[in-house]
Parts: structure tokens; C-alpha cells; sequence
């Protein structure tokens, strides 16, 4: 059973735990512990991802399965990047699912729920980030219909910063 779920302040802790899991199990391995741990520190607390959660622009949605929490999306609606399409399209900025869940389908089954909220909210497009050597990511993506339309460097510490495509899927 699958349910996707619009997150509130009240999913704050929740949150940072499942995004703080899921950020290591797929960023983990890309530049050290230390740089890592500065990372979730400071863009996962429980405080950070409540002011998020209380600014309107920013719609988080928690995916559960058998009511176990198991992914979550951060989208901003009307976000365009320069070069972009038009002002309506999305900015897909987190989408994560824990590792034991993948190859179930759930992944594909939050993303579908994305685009049709997208569709609903009159945007034209949707964009993201993806790093590069995350292949099984940007596999996921081009299935969807996304294609690469640029780059960016990630910061993940004051010293280090992950080389990630940007990738657009036009409706």
C-alpha cells in the first residue's frame, strides 16, 4: 500500500531523519565523511527543515509504503533557471527513496505523482539537479523523458562540490 502525503511542520523531524538516510545512502560515498556530515548538518536538522516546511514555496510530500515512511520530495513551483523554458516550470529539488526500497517502483511512483501535481498546477516543465556519477539516477530521469541541458556544481563543503547535470523534462 502507497501513500504520498503533502508534509507540514509537524513532518520537521521526520523529515530530517529520512533526509539525512537518504542523502548518505546515495551522496555518502562522493567526497569525505567530514564533508558529508558538514552537509547533513547543516541542511538536515529538524529546525532547517521546519523553516522550509513553513515557507510556502517550498511543497514537501513524504511517499509511505505499508505506512512506513520510505521517500520524500521537496518541489518549488514557477522556478525557473536562466536559459529556462518560461517561468512555469518546477524545480524538482530533492527526490530521494531509502536503498531498500529501490527497484519497487515507488520511485516512479513519487515522480508520477510529482508531474501530474505539476501538470495540475499549469506548469510546463520540470528541472533538476543530478550528479554525475549517480548513473542509476540519471537512468531513472531519461525513462521519465528527461534530457541534459546544462551543469552545476554542487557545494557540498567550503571544499568540495560534486559536478551534477541539469536535466529538464519538458510536458
Amino acid at each position: 500500500m502507497i501513500s504520498i502525503v503533502k508534509a507540514g511542520v509537524k513532518d520537521a523531524a521526520l523529515l530530517s531523519g529520512l533526509a539525512t538516510q537518504t542523502f548518505i545512502e546515495s551522496h555518502g560515498h562522493s567526497a569525505a565523511a567530514a564533508d558529508i556530515d558538514a552537509y547533513v548538518t547543516k541542511n538536515y536538522t529538524p529546525a532547517m527543515l521546519q523553516a522550509e516546511l513553513e515557507d510556502p514555496d517550498n511543497i514537501y510530500h513524504i511517499q509511505y509504503y505499508h505506512k512506513l515512511p520510505v521517500g520524500f520530495s521537496k518541489i518549488i513551483l514557477n522556478s525557473p533557471y536562466e536559459g529556462s523554458p518560461g517561468n512555469a516550470v518546477t524545480k524538482l529539488e530533492r527526490i530521494y527513496l531509502l536503498k531498500s526500497y529501490y527497484g519497487t517502483n515507488l520511485g516512479p511512483a513519487l515522480m508520477d505523482f510529482l508531474i501530474h501535481l505539476m501538470k495540475k498546477e499549469k506548469q510546463t516543465g520540470v528541472w533538476l539537479y543530478v550528479w554525475k556519477e549517480n548513473n542509476r539516477a540519471i537512468r531513472f530521469y531519461e525513462k521519465k523523458g528527461f534530457t541534459i541541458t546544462g551543469s552545476y556544481d554542487f557545494p557540498i563543503s567550503a571544499t568540495h562540490s560534486n559536478p551534477n547535470h541539469r536535466m529538464l523534462l519538458k510536458f
